[in-house]
């Protein structure tokens, strides 16, 4: 099965440098791209087996996107960068980086490189069972749930809420659906405490600065927004 490599770098001659030479190149990769931070997150639906990631970006820098990227996927990242003092380096494979290649490069010795990483591979692939909605990520292995750079504090209830509805996303469930999932059908309580955790989940997205996917449809119930 053909690999496929991500490459986040805004000098667009460079992505069109990369898409000629592997596009002939044996074993093949499919190679997507991304100009900056934004589009590079949200490539990450494709599952990538590996990232070229530039440190200077129009929106972000790389070091911050390597932080949100390593809590979605664990596969290897190998910045592409002018950048050449230790200082920089050191930074950049310490914030999960696993190579650095100094612009200008060769294209062979970038190929060695992503080859011999790619054999190094030996943990099974997308062993985390993530989501990713724009700049929420869902963890359902680990059970966390991060808005941008921020990890939520979640209580167990609110984590699930948010499992319920972000896998069936569009869905609306009404508060009693709600309840029935997260607490069971044998539990004794008022359905009313589903809007209290809403609004409690609402507003750490809200510290994060980041709208919330979770939409009241009056008379109705929630969904999440996909």
């Amino acid at each position: 099965m053909n690999k496929r490599v991500l490459a986040v770098d805004d000098d667009i001659d460079i992505l069109t440098m990369l898409n000629r030479f592997f596009a002939g190149y044996t074993p093949h990769y499919l190679l997507d791209t991304a100009t900056d931070g934004s589009s590079a997150f949200a490539q990450l639906v494709k599952k990538p087996d590996l990232i070229l990631l530039d440190v200077n970006l129009p929106d972000t820098d790389g070091f911050t996107l390597i932080t949100q990227i390593r809590q979605v996927t664990s596969v290897p990242i190998i910045f592409l960068t002018a950048r050449v003092s230790d200082q920089d380096k050191i930074r950049g494979l310490s914030a999960g980086g696993d190579d650095y290649v100094v612009k200008p490069f060769s294209l062979g010795e970038l190929a060695a490189r992503i080859n011999a990483h790619l054999r190094r591979e030996t943990t099974p692939k997308h062993q985390d069972q993530v989501a990713v909605f724009g700049s929420v990520v869902i963890n359902y292995s680990a059970q966390t749930v991060t808005a941008g750079s921020e990890q939520l504090d979640l209580a167990l209830k609110q984590y699930q809420l948010i499992a319920v509805l972000s896998q069936n996303p569009n869905q609306v469930f009404s508060r009693e659906q709600l309840y029935e999932k997260v607490w069971g059908y044998d539990a004794e309580g008022d359905d009313h405490v589903i809007a209290e955790h809403i609004r409690r989940i609402r507003h750490q997205f809200e510290q994060c600065n980041v709208v919330t996917p979770i939409e009241t449809v009056w008379g109705v119930g929630y969904r999440w927004q996909s």
